[in-house]
């Protein structure tokens, strides 16, 4: 069981038919769609359609729109046994799209159900979770990223669970640059698995270079690192110290919608199928670990291929096949 913690909010995406005009005056109006998302909600959902058991443990709120969040985990299987029945408003984000289809994001989080964690609420979590995941704006938006983090560290000096972190920076929410990297760096060190994107990495270190941060980090703690570089594929540092790229998939792009989450959602499912543990001595050949990074490559090109964070189920992934010679 992988337990997922972090937020489960909603995407508020512009209809393809509504105004494109951005000033309502010069005539008709926009309309949005609302679609369950979230970056640990999005992994979750990513993991259960690939045949392994995930829980969410998140704070959902019990409005409208929390029980639109939870009526599309259960019909994909998630487990939300542990997950809060929060009182206050679902958070919401309002998604936009650039020619390229690439998706920004504006979000309304201010008292919100997602940040209001209380370590009684974490200690939800089973103690024999394997695998513990979380990321995003729940692992530094206040006040619940303290919190956050204060459960990691009590898991870790308790349990053998695995953690991965994928920070999914949103700079429009963190003001003060310092804190953010203090925030990210701090949180990296509780684990053992990252991913983060190169947007994340020109933000938090501008100017510095890839392989130069990812060796920074590796000095952290984690024993994986990944940055995803969209279509370019990714980079890698592996367990022995070596830094490698592996190349991306073609496909027709509808969408960037949840393709980082999938992307994580794949990382998680292939290591856990290749044996990956804290305890372990693992010690994979690159060869083996490339098969890993290119398998959640293709799990976040499907996504990318259509709509929305939809990402692909176990048989969808087998259907597509091994990358090409």
């Amino acid at each position: 069981m992988v337990c997922v913690i972090g937020e489960a909010l909603i995407d508020l995406v512009l209809d393809a038919e509504s105004n494109p005009a951005p000033d309502p005056a010069a005539g008709g109006d926009r309309t949005y769609t609302a679609h369950p998302g979230g970056s640990p909600f999005n992994v979750a959902i990513g993991l259960a359609r690939l045949g392994q058991p995930s829980q969410l443990l998140g704070r959902v709120a019990v409005d409208a729109f929390g029980r639109q969040l939870r009526s599309h985990a259960e019909a994909n299987g998630v487990d939300l046994s542990t997950a809060v029945r929060a009182p206050e408003p679902s958070t919401l984000a309002v998604v936009s799209l650039d020619d390229d289809r690439n998706a920004t994001y504006d979000f309304y989080v201010r008292g919100t159900a997602d940040w209001q964690w209380t370590a009684e609420e974490l200690d939800r979590s089973p103690a024999d979770t394997s695998w513990i995941h979380t990321g995003s704006l729940a692992s530094w938006t206040a006040p619940g990223a303290a919190v956050i983090r204060e459960h990691l560290a009590r898991r870790r000096a308790t349990s053998q669970a695995v953690v991965s972190y994928d920070p999914n920076i949103r700079p429009a929410l963190m003001a003060d640059h310092a804190d953010a990297v203090a925030q990210v760096e701090a949180t990296v060190t509780l684990s053992d698995v990252v991913k983060a994107s190169a947007e994340d990495l020109a933000f938090l270190y501008p100017d510095v270079p890839v392989d130069t941060v990812l060796r920074r980090w590796q000095e952290l703690g984690p024993r994986l690192l990944v940055v995803t570089e969209g279509a370019a594929g990714a980079r890698v540092l592996g367990t022995d110290g070596t830094v490698f790229g592996v190349e991306g998939r073609t496909v027709d792009v509808v969408d960037t919608v949840g393709a980082g989450d999938a992307f994580m959602a794949g990382l998680i499912n292939a290591l856990v199928r290749a044996g990956f543990h804290r305890d372990s001595a693992w010690q994979p050949a690159q060869t083996e670990l490339r098969e890993v990074i290119d398998e959640a490559i293709l799990v976040a090109a499907l996504t990318c291929a259509r709509a929305g964070a939809d990402p692909p189920t176990a048989a969808e992934l087998a259907a597509a096949g091994s990358r090409p010679d």
